[in-house]
């Protein structure tokens, strides 16, 4: 089986040059790109536009964080019966940022220095995705006794609305491996999390006369600290395979005040909030919502003027391989024969599209190239050796279960 680094480069450059972020028009016509290349492949390829209004009014719809009109699902498959192997990559990515703080790196075109690919989405997950397509590549002239499949999907970054569509189509398989970037490991088990947002109520007056009034800044300082207490108390013992910190809580937007000398009345932060495996979302929030109101009543301001939990944006369940699935083990195999080391299996403390195939009952591990650490930062890179060695391990993972 030949892997043709030249061809992942080109595929590569191709997928990066669309601003694929989610919503976007891009997020639509790289969906195009990836039904039109599985179709070069030979793949037969089922490309729908998504019925946004029904999926949303799904009970088990995964939620949104952005504005999405339109969006289309793509799934490519070598043959007819249910594939033996899912092979899933998404195509939308995060903003790049300021543009200007990419090093001598455009972030929507492709640059190669000393043996790395760098761009928005060369790492989290589109490297992922064209060491699939080479994988596919790499097989089409193989005989199979069983098909596989390619399910190409958007809308990972805010909820998973694409691999959800994708199910809910009917697509299924015997087992799923995501290229989400793994740095070398198989993950076998995902926290989940939640998007939280918490309102704070202050009482407005001239910052030269502060005492008069009440900070909203003062009052969140002590449902910070509350959230740290919670945090160190849901992580102090994490099952295997997790490691420290498997679900944390962090706090990424706050807005107040909109005069520097008027003490502000009015604070909204917004955070994530990590989900421990089997936790139901109403558990996850009660918990939540508990110490927030726990906190609140040990201070006078707050227990006369309670903070507002809101849960807007994505549901994140927490998934992972089933304990004994030989699943786990098989990918392992399929890395070292492709020359790598023998992987760990490893649990990680973000969310993805995992718990949705798990939950559908599909065995599914993630292992891609890059680190998750180079995912949505300035200057997204990704070593092209690694690339290159996914690709491998995905065409001898479909040898060992579809001939």
């Amino acid at each position: 089986m030949d892997i043709d680094v030249d061809l992942i480069r080109r595929d590569l450059a191709q997928l990066v040059n669309f601003p694929s972020t989610g919503g976007s028009d891009a997020e639509i016509a790289v969906q195009r790109w990836c039904a039109a290349t599985l179709t070069g492949l030979g793949l037969d390829v089922d490309q729908w536009k998504i019925d946004l209004d029904a999926l949303r009014a799904d009970p088990d719809y995964p939620g949104e964080e952005v504005e999405r009109d339109e969006a289309w699902g793509v799934v490519g498959t070598s043959g007819p019966g249910t594939p033996a192997l899912i092979l899933n990559g998404h195509v939308d990515v995060v903003p790049p940022g300021d543009p200007d703080s990419w090093t001598n790196v455009d972030p929507w075109h492709v640059r190669e220095v000393d043996d790395r690919w760098y761009g928005r989405g060369v790492c989290d997950m589109k490297g992922g995705v064209v060491a699939i397509i080479a994988a596919a590549r790499a097989v089409s002239d193989l005989e199979l006794s069983r098909p596989f499949a390619v399910h190409t999907v958007i809308g990972e970054e805010d909820g998973g609305i694409g691999s959800f569509a994708t199910l809910r189509r009917g697509h299924t398989g015997d087992a799923c491996i995501i290229a989400e970037p793994t740095a070398g490991q198989v993950v076998a088990a995902n926290a989940g999390s939640l998007t939280f947002r918490i309102e704070v109520q202050g009482r407005a007056t001239h910052g030269s006369m502060r005492a008069t009034g009440h900070s909203a800044i003062s009052a969140f300082e002590l449902v910070h600290r509350a959230l740290a207490e919670l945090e160190d108390v849901r992580n102090a013992l994490p099952p295997e395979p997790f490691g420290f910190l498997p679900w944390p809580i962090s706090v990424g937007i706050i807005q107040a005040g909109d005069w520097a000398s008027t003490v502000p009345d009015h604070l909204v932060a917004e955070g994530r909030y990590g989900i421990m495996p089997d936790e139901s979302f109403v558990d996850a929030k009660a918990a939540f919502e508990q110490a927030v109101a726990d906190v609140a009543a040990t201070d006078t301001w707050l227990a006369a003027h309670p903070p507002v939990v809101t849960w807007p944006g994505g549901h994140f369940a927490a998934g992972r391989l089933p304990p004994g699935d030989p699943f786990g083990d098989q990918v392992a195999t399929a890395v070292v024969s492709a020359g790598q080391p023998l992987p760990e299996q490893i649990g990680a403390p973000y969310g993805s599209d995992l718990r949705q195939y798990a939950a559908a009952g599909i065995p599914t591990v993630q292992y891609g190239p890059g680190d998750i650490g180079d995912a949505h930062a300035i200057d997204e890179s990704v070593d092209i050796a690694q690339v290159v060695a996914c690709a491998t391990a995905y065409a001898e993972l479909i040898v060992s279960r579809c001939t």
